[in-house]
């Protein structure tokens, strides 16, 4: 089993822009404080528009910001192991929360209906 609790990192471009310190785990959610480095000013607004869409229950257009998170970082366990996938929210007093998983999430969700005899729905 993977050591979690400690410091992650989020990287931006290769390079270190906030580490993640862990204060609680309540899997499956991390949740601690963010450490802001030099460089999160590029993905800060991402970060802002995201909370202020989800504090706004507008989910669809968090999973577009989110979305465009994802493709500018990428996370690091404290092990400096990359993260296969990952859900982060910083928010602006300085708290985040993520979660993550080992492997990437599909991109489709197979369809699990049942097909007929020739496989037509």
């Amino acid at each position: 089993m993977r050591a979690v609790d400690g410091t992650w990192e989020l990287h931006r471009d290769g390079q270190t822009v906030a580490r993640l310190i862990v204060a609680e785990i309540d899997f499956p959610w991390m949740r601690g404080h963010a450490e802001i480095l030099p460089g999160y000013e590029h993905v800060r607004g991402l970060f802002e528009d995201n909370e202020r869409f989800l504090d706004a229950e507008d989910y669809e257009a968090a999973d577009q910001v989110y979305e465009r998170i994802r493709a500018a970082t990428s996370m690091k366990f404290p092990d400096g192991s990359p993260v296969a996938e990952y859900l982060l929210n910083i928010h602006s007093d300085g708290t985040c929360g993520w979660r993550w998983h080992d492997e990437p999430f599909d991109d489709e969700e197979p369809d699990t209906r049942d097909t007929g005899p020739l496989g037509i729905l």
